[in-house]
């Protein structure tokens, strides 16, 4: 059985390393041709950036296999042995929470250099030292609490039920359900500073746009986001009466009132169309079959891990394996979620027009310097968002694709 899973996991990096070097050689070849959407400068800048993040990748994903090799062969194994605790509730969160901090320390430098080198080098990351210190320490602080809580229930339903896989499913979506109606009034406020809205015009808009699509919320909010980056984004947080429309502080003094009205109506096209409701099924459908798969591992996994079935064993299992599946299964969510945003684009350019949102979508991508193009490998397997390219085409923009498209 081990052997299997690490053969799954070979073929899985595999997969992810050639799609990367696929990536990498089509951006090198697509950035010696014409400048596709974006101006020629920021088209290289986003050429590059892009280039940057897949070596990157590539580093990050020999390193995860280099942990998951080392936790196999002696990690769990040596973890297992080192913890002295009576109380098997007690052990077990320990050992989850183990498994977790090691993996975080671990990873760190490559979080370091993303956000201390890659991001700062090309014009996004405005963090501070202080600031990130102070997010870690904030981050980890949550993780103790509420991390330890929801493993010590875990771990009471795994040890109390014969079929616990399921009971823990249903306790862990209510948790993910839980956690997102109280993130934007919550989690956000303890990173961001949220303010109401100042501009009275353009509030008075979303509003309207808002009692139009039937969307209830409890307010529109600014973020402080430039103080950590400068990126562009806007997004609908919350559940119930909890959501709330949620505008970084870059968003606003980029775009003008139209397109930011265009953006929000293609948030709210995913409202109208139940998109959320849908994200939240199929969230729950790759949840119940992570839960009926690693529920049922068999004890001579466990034996040739050199480790006990226990309740903490069984979740560093979970978490370790389950990039695995959510791999095997972006592709179809990744589809389906492909078709909403095309659809959700059709309603945001219905609330202003298409060239407002068309224009909003350019900025957003010159400003994110992102790159318009993508290998047709790297979107099946991970895109959510068709490219930009084909979005502003479905729009009706007309553009020079140039050779770029034709290589």
């Amino acid at each position: 059985m081990l052997e299997l899973i690490t053969l799954f996991y070979i073929i899985y990096l595999l997969i992810k390393m050639y799609a990367a070097l696929m990536e990498l050689g089509f951006v090198r070849k697509a950035r010696e041709f014409k400048a596709v959407i974006l101006s020629p400068s920021n088209y290289l800048k986003a050429a590059a950036y892009k280039i940057a993040s897949q070596r990157l990748s590539l580093v990050t994903s020999l390193f995860d296999f280099v942990l998951f090799f080392g936790w196999i062969t002696f990690g769990f194994a040596t973890l297992d042995s080192t913890l002295r605790i009576e109380n098997e509730v007690l052990r077990s969160i320990v050992f989850v929470m183990s498994f977790i901090s090691v993996n975080y320390l671990l990873t760190l430098p490559f979080d370091l250099y993303q956000t201390f080198g890659l991001d700062k080098k090309f014009g996004f990351s405005t963090i501070d030292v202080k600031t990130f210190v102070l997010d870690q320490i904030k981050s980890a602080l949550m993780f103790v609490l509420f991390g330890g809580a929801f493993f010590w229930v875990m771990s009471t339903i795994i040890m109390a039920y014969e079929y616990w896989w399921f009971y823990g499913f249903l306790f862990s979506f209510v948790v993910i359900l839980f956690i997102n109606m109280i993130y934007p009034i919550i989690i956000v406020p303890l990173f961001n500073k949220l303010t109401p809205l100042e501009d009275e015009n353009l509030k008075s808009s979303i509003e309207a746009l808002l009692q139009k699509a039937g969307l209830k919320s409890s307010g529109v909010f600014s973020l402080d986001a430039s103080k950590r980056d400068n990126r562009l984004n806007a997004y609908f947080g919350g559940l119930g009466r909890s959501k709330r429309v949620v505008l970084f502080d870059t968003l606003i003094a980029k775009l003008e009132k139209h397109e930011l009205l265009a953006v929000l109506g293609h948030e709210l096209g995913h409202f109208k169309h139940k998109d959320i409701l849908k994200n939240i099924a199929s969230s729950a459908l790759m949840l119940f079959l992570m839960f009926a798969l690693f529920g049922n591992l068999p004890i001579e996994l466990f034996e040739s891990l050199h480790v006990k079935k226990s309740a903490g064993s069984v979740m560093v299992l979970f978490l370790l394996l389950s990039p695995l599946v959510s791999f095997a299964l972006m592709p179809l969510f990744g589809l389906l979620s492909r078709y909403n945003e095309y659809r959700a684009d059709e309603y945001g350019s219905a609330c202003e027009s298409q060239e407002a949102l068309c224009s909003a979508l350019v900025k957003l991508a010159d400003e994110n310097k992102s790159f318009p193009l993508s290998h047709p490998l790297s979107i099946a397997l991970y895109f959510t968002h068709p490219p930009l390219t084909e979005r502003l085409k479905k729009l009706g923009m007309h553009f020079d694709e140039g050779e770029a498209l034709a290589h």
